[in-house]
């Protein structure tokens, strides 16, 4: 698995991640929108923690630095 992802892309998703769960916590968002956001959140710290997107390289897309 080749990296595919910056350092600001991964930074970008974590943030995303971090407000959809304190939306939640604070019941801002709740139901079905909830589990969604929750699940894309939760995929989004997983590709960041991995640098790598699935997306990303179907597309042919890298935001990483070309070593």
């Amino acid at each position: 698995m080749k990296k595919n992802m910056s350092t600001v892309d991964r930074i970008v998703r974590v943030i995303i991640a971090l407000i959809v769960a304190v939306l939640y916590y604070m019941q801002i968002i709740d139901g079905t929108v909830a589990i969604v956001l929750l699940a894309l959140s939760a995929i989004f710290v997983l590709t960041s923690l991995l640098s790598f997107c699935p997306i990303y390289a179907a597309l042919g897309i890298s935001t990483a630095s070309k070593e």
